[in-house]
């Protein structure tokens, strides 16, 4: 498999733990790629859900994957402020056709003020039971969490203001060539 270079665009696709689609970003263009992790940005991007609705993304966003941890980070640059949406999901698999992972339900939200909030755990726990979730995958999920919340706690990471301005500036320079 070829690793997508900076400025060329791939496809991503999260998919349910029965393998089935759950969301495609159509044109998501690559900020980093490294053998661990991938920066992307999608910004007014097509969505496109699982029952055939489609939208476009409404502001930049700085998406992070990373072949270790068991989330994605999407960075929401808005007017009034940073925003993060953090998918508990699979690492990432990247083949010809677009980055994959598999997206388990629960999802952390950081304000701009830093509230969060866990969301969709009861949609966690219906799914788990009907697609029996292995207690091993439980139990890494949880340690994630835990991770995202002191990545977001420390500043580390996609977290961090200076990895947001690194990447939102290469995405501008990249977009304007």
């Amino acid at each position: 498999m070829r690793i997508p270079k900076e400025g060329e665009s791939v496809a991503i696709q999260s998919y349910k733990h029965d393998g089935s689609l759950h969301r495609t970003w159509r044109d998501t263009m690559i900020l980093k790629t490294s053998e661990n992790e991938i920066i992307g940005v999608n910004d007014h991007t097509l969505v496109t859900e699982s029952d055939g609705r489609r939208w476009l993304t409404r502001e930049p966003a700085i998406i992070f994957f990373h072949r270790h941890y068991w989330f994605n980070v999407i960075v929401m640059i808005r007017d009034n402020g940073v925003s993060y949406y953090c998918n508990l999901a699979s690492p990432f698999v990247l083949d010809r056709e677009a980055l994959k992972y598999i997206d388990y339900d629960l999802d952390v939200k950081v304000f701009p003020d830093g509230e969060r909030k866990l969301l969709d755990v009861d949609e966690y726990e219906a799914n788990s039971k009907r697609w029996h979730y292995s207690n091993a995958t439980d139990k890494i999920l949880k340690a994630n969490v835990n991770i995202l919340v002191d990545w977001s706690d420390h500043h580390k990471g996609p977290f961090s203001q200076e990895y947001i301005d690194i990447w939102y500036q290469r995405y501008l320079e990249l977009a304007h060539r």
